[in-house]
């Protein structure tokens, strides 16, 4: 093989072995785009910048004195196009959207294409570990982190004589350590009940549970639905 061949070939297996590995973390969790995705997008990402690594060889030789070339705009149409395809994994349902993880490393692994078709092999190499050990351990890292736990809250209360009215709800929720906000109100059934909706928010997502049990043993509530986002 010549060396040019083999420059190529090398390339081509390196953007395979890394956007492979990063795939795998992917697949391995049930993503929507998964190892065959993650390397299909770092070899073409490789791909194309070894076209414009390449491209003096495809050019007559009298006009390369008058062509100038910049090599950043081909990875800018690269990343213009894996934009597409991280829009299409990330999902919204209802209070919650999934998928924004899985396009972050999409767009990671174009990345890591895109510097290895260039001959960076030790940037790609450190990103690939990088990529990984974020996907992977970082994992179990965010879940220490300290955040707000939010769900969607609705209630339906029967409008009789020692039912629960707004200010002892919200009272009750003040004590499973819950703040509310964004209430609206719904009156049901010719004015039978009453149905309050809001939006909900506590420190620890168990407060959620310990109200829906509370729920429970109050005659006066109709319905309820507590959806954790």
């Amino acid at each position: 093989m010549y060396a040019d061949e083999i420059l190529v070939l090398n390339r081509l297996l390196l953007a395979l072995l890394a956007g492979g590995i990063i795939g795998i973390e992917r697949a391995y969790h049930g993503r929507e785009a998964g190892f065959r995705t993650h390397t299909l997008v770092c070899v073409s990402s490789a791909l194309l910048m070894l076209l414009m690594a390449f491209q003096w060889q495809f050019m007559p030789a009298e006009f390369i004195e008058t062509i100038r070339t910049d090599p950043t705009r081909m990875a800018q149409g690269i990343m213009t196009g894996i934009g597409f395809l991280g829009a299409g994994v990330i999902i919204k349902e209802g209070l919650s959207v999934r998928g924004l993880t899985t396009a972050a490393s999409i767009w990671m692994t174009a990345s890591i294409g895109i510097v290895i078709g260039l001959g960076f092999y030790f940037p790609a190499a450190l990103a690939t570990l990088i990529t990984v050990t974020v996907l992977s351990f970082f994992r179990m890292f965010e879940k220490w982190l300290p955040s707000q736990k939010y769900a969607k809250f609705s209630i339906s209360l029967f409008r009789t004589n020692g039912s629960m009215d707004e200010e002892a709800l919200m009272h009750m929720l003040d004590q499973f350590g819950l703040k509310a906000f964004d209430l609206s109100y719904i009156l049901r059934d010719k004015g039978t009940y009453i149905r309050y909706e809001m939006f909900i928010m506590s420190k620890h997502k168990k407060n959620f549970n310990e109200l829906a049990q509370r729920l429970l043993q109050i005659d006066t509530v109709h319905a309820f639905k507590i959806i954790p986002s």
